[in-house]
C-alpha cells in the first residue's frame, strides 16, 4: 500500500503517492492520528505536500511562536473554568 516507509529522528514518516492516498484517506488520517507521524504526499515520485497530526502541529507552532503557546494555555484554563460556549450557542440552527 505505501510506497516506503522510513524513521527520521524518531518520527514515522510515511511516503505515498496521490493515488494511493485517495485510495486509503481514511486509514492514512488514522495511521498519522494522534502520532508523531507525518505522510508525506507524493506526485510523480516527488514530495508535493505533508499531512500531520494536529498534536505534531501544536508542537511544531509551539517552538516557533511563544504567543502561540501563552494562547493555547489561556484557551485550556477557560474551557477548564467552563467558560465556553457550545456549538449551538455560536451557530444555532443552521
Amino acid at each position: 500500500m505505501y510506497v516506503s516507509v522510513v524513521y527520521l529522528k524518531c518520527m514515522n514518516t510515511i511516503a505515498l503517492n496521490t493515488t494511493t492516498l485517495r485510495n486509503n484517506l481514511s486509514t492514512t488520517l488514522d495511521e498519522i492520528s494522534g502520532k508523531e507521524s507525518v505522510a508525506l504526499v507524493t506526485k510523480r515520485g516527488r514530495p508535493i505536500t505533508a499531512l500531520i497530526s494536529i498534536d505534531l502541529l501544536e508542537d511544531l507552532l509551539a517552538l516557533t511562536n511563544k504567543k502561540y503557546l501563552s494562547d493555547i494555555k489561556a484557551a485550556r484554563e477557560e474551557y477548564e473554568k467552563g467558560n465556553f460556549s457550545t456549538h449551538d450557542q455560536i451557530f444555532g440552527e443552521l
